[in-house]
């Protein structure tokens, strides 16, 4: 352990003075104390720039500061002073670099131009940006079949240029699309759709204001989504109950002192947050859920008996559902033992939790990662969507559906294209807008992707943003498969470790960031994103670029394209990149029910929310129906021989992170300092295991595909975690992660559940 690591309990409320100082430390650190708070005043405002954060939507613009600590942390990270110019590789090679950490790399600085791997030299080395388009456009030609070439998306990336992205990959021949939604809320996309026949959630931010209780499964508010904090002061302040599951107690769940409340900041009390907060065993929220509606249907029946009103919402279950019998049989044949024992909580704790739901008029049932990066994760969120649905919760002010999306334009990706099964629909749209016939076969996701490129199927690999090495599952094998392509392309604003472990090959391509002015032919442009809640709107930078070297995503996505592909009359690369309205004007004809008046209506403030037929409760299901749907599956996975060594393992972001992005060494709510090779164990687990407070460990995965997988070095905390249950940072623990691991039908990578072995290192 370094001499700044240490362990000390955080005592304080989330928010309050804590994320003040934080802001203002992250400024400095990025050289951009002045600039820097000037910047955020303009982030989530009309005529402003979206946080390049989570995705949180923005409020109704009653205050100046629409942001919250992470956020601000995001914008000095992007807005920093710090320069990564040709002259820091001339001193670095890709070896040497390797060994700094994810932190340091990315602490730089901005990258101000494009770079091609020189592997006689080790070093990446500064090419021009025609010179780069036309090299990545003959590599892509090179390839026999279309298919082997896999484009990458980040959540971060706004409509225009998802949307580009998507036509040049289908216009060059394939539907290898692997994005982040893939790790994260694939289980969503993948579940919702047969529950109520959309694949996104089903409030508004007003919502929050007419519920009265809130369900929270498996979502840390405080490091992921922070802003939604305010929404659930308010709601609790108002007298909502808010009923939280989580393996770990997170402070923003318990307490929360409003920065923005200068009552609140002088008195340091802050509101309770949590109601009630139920501790799930890790993989045990399918179990609580079961358990909960368990406890309903035994009601309703009791109520049937006694000839006292129903309990469940019996006008609703008839005219909009289908399976409410089965369900309610199959619920009533799982035993009370086997929901205790598999989720972890009392019988009595979960009776509270339904007298709660119960009395509740509207419910709105939120959740995050700990629900989708599990076997059962596609099954978790359809059994939410039942509990929803026993009493009506779906399609009225104050209930309904709320998964929490990560990054800020990840839900728009996916609704302008970038997805590996596109309907048919779809590509007849793109066929006769654009005069060409995309391609059919559906392609690959993340981890078919990774399974391909280390097959040596797949050969070439283009990045928009993010950093796939890092976030990706089975590090170990993603590397390797990474080394095997031909061609590997990073559009970035910051170098990251997947830029050096690259294929042979290599580009690295430095963009505009949300935060800056996008100047092109046609003036002044704007972008549009499409927050968690289904709501679009424009983006505007004010910043003066990092570097007068840097191209816009669009301008770099078309400039490939155009090195790349045949002369296309119908696509006008050079006109879209000269005026976005263009790219809005052809994405409303392939998507017309989507975006009617899409120029028009993002120059209104605050934009406009895409039409979501659950409002009016129509379902666009296969039997016009939504569908109560059962899983006879209660645990998440089945009991290893040595059951007593085992310890459930789920990876977590601590405070000073956003995704991959390291922004700093701190998890102070979890009073982590200094250091991020942790793992949080309960005190009797270790004390079983005969391992020390504060010693070093190993972990290594519990699997039977004869592959070792382990990672050394960890410090082992003692916390408030379940028995049987631990938890650390990623990436560092994404190599513990098999890629055969997977959600049932949603392929997501099962991060959040992973069987380990913890080992004391000898000193």
């Amino acid at each position: 352990m370094s001499h700044k690591a240490k362990i000390k309990a955080y005592a304080g409320p989330a928010g309050g003075w804590g994320a003040l100082e934080a802001v203002e430390k992250h400024l400095c650190r990025q050289k951009v104390f002045f600039s820097g708070n000037r910047t955020l005043l303009s982030i989530n405002q009309p005529q402003g720039f979206d946080c390049p954060g989570c995705g949180w939507p923005d409020p109704k613009h009653t205050s100046s500061f629409e942001y919250c600590e992470n956020g601000a942390k995001a914008v000095a990270w992007e807005t920093t002073k710090k320069r990564v110019t040709p002259a820091f590789f001339a001193e670095h090679t890709v070896t040497e670099l390797l060994e700094w950490t994810d932190f340091q790399l990315e602490d730089e600085g901005r990258l101000t131009h494009p770079l091609v791997y020189d592997a006689a030299s080790d070093k990446y080395v500064a090419i021009g940006w025609e010179e780069a388009f036309q090299l990545i456009g003959a590599e892509l030609r090179k390839l026999t079949d279309p298919n082997m070439a896999e484009f990458y998306t980040s959540g971060r990336a706004s409509n225009e240029a998802a949307f580009l992205f998507q036509l040049f990959a289908r216009a060059f021949g394939t539907n290898n699309f692997p994005d982040c939604s893939n790790m994260c809320h694939e289980s969503t996309s993948v579940g919702l759709p047969p529950s109520l026949g959309v694949a996104k959630g089903t409030v508004l931010l007003e919502d929050f204001e007419h519920a009265d209780a809130i369900f929270i499964f498996g979502q840390n508010p405080g490091t992921n989504s922070p802003r939604m904090l305010n929404d659930l002061r308010a709601a609790a302040r108002r007298g909502a109950a808010i009923v939280s599951f989580n393996p770990i107690r997170e402070r923003a769940l318990e307490r929360f002192v409003s920065p923005q409340q200068p009552v609140e900041m002088i008195s340091l009390i802050g509101t309770q947050i949590s109601s009630q907060y139920h501790q799930v065993r890790i993989g045990g929220d399918m179990a609580a859920i079961k358990g909960i509606m368990k406890a309903v249907i035994e009601a309703d029946d009791a109520a049937q008996v006694a000839g006292r009103p129903r309990i469940v919402d019996v006008e609703f279950i008839r005219n909009h559902t289908h399976g409410f019998e089965a369900l309610a049989d199959s619920i009533r044949q799982t035993s009370w033992d086997d929901i205790v024992l598999h989720s972890g909580l009392s019988r009595d704790a979960i009776d509270q939790v339904a007298e709660v739901y119960m009395r509740a008029k509207a419910v709105i049932g939120v959740w995050g990662m700990g629900i989708t990066q599990h076997k059962t994760g596609v099954a978790n969120v359809q059994q939410i969507v039942n509990l929803l649905l026993l009493r009506g919760n779906m399609g009225r002010p104050g209930a309904g559906a709320c998964p929490v999306r990560g990054h800020s334009n990840v839900q728009g990706n996916r609704t302008v294209g970038i997805t590996e099964k596109p309907k048919p629909e779809f590509l007849d749209r793109m066929s006769e807008v654009f005069r060409f016939e995309p391609p059919r076969r559906w392609g690959h996701d993340v981890v078919e992707a990774i399974e391909a490129m280390a097959e040596g199927h797949s050969k070439a690999f283009l990045g928009l943003g993010g950093n796939f090495f890092l976030a990706a599952p089975d590090t170990e094998l993603t590397a390797r498969a990474m080394r095997g392509l031909d061609l590997s392309v990073q559009i970035a604003t910051k170098l990251n470790r997947g830029h050096l472990v690259h294929g042979r090959t290599a580009l690295i391509l430095p963009c505009l960031g949300r935060t800056e002015i996008d100047m092109q032919a046609g003036g002044p442009q704007s972008i549009t994103v499409e927050d968690s809640m289904s709501c679009v709107h424009a983006s505007m930078g004010m910043n003066k670029p990092a570097d007068p070297n840097l191209k816009s995503e669009i301008a770099i996505v078309a400039g490939i394209a155009k090195a790349t592909l045949r002369p296309n009359a119908a696509i006008d690369w050079d006109g879209m990149i000269a005026d976005y309205d263009l790219i809005r004007d052809k994405m409303e004809e392939v998507f017309p029910d989507l975006f009617p008046d899409y120029n028009a209506r993002i120059r209104k403030p605050g934009g406009f929310r895409l039409y979501s037929p659950v409002d009016e409760r129509s379902w666009k299901t296969a039997n016009g129906k939504a569908n109560f749907l059962i899983c006879e599956r209660m645990a998440e996975n089945d009991m290893p021989a040595d059951r007593e060594r085992v310890l459930e393992l789920m990876t977590i972001r601590s405070h000073d992170q956003y995704n991959t992005t390291i922004y700093g060494l701190d998890d102070r709510y979890r009073g982590v300092f200094g250091q991020r090779m942790v793992v949080f164990v309960n005190k009797k687990d270790r004390e079983r295991l005969g391992l020390a407070q504060g010693g070093q460990v190993e972990m290594n995965t519990v699997s039977t595909d004869g592959v070792e997988r382990r990672v050394a070095g960890f410090t082992l905390i003692d916390y408030d975690i379940p028995e049987g249950c631990c938890a650390a940072y990623y990436p560092e623990t994404n190599p513990l992660v098999p890629l055969s691991r997977k959600a049932d039908r949603s392929n997501t990578p099962t991060s959040k559940s992973i069987p380990v072995h913890l080992t004391a290192l000898v000193a």
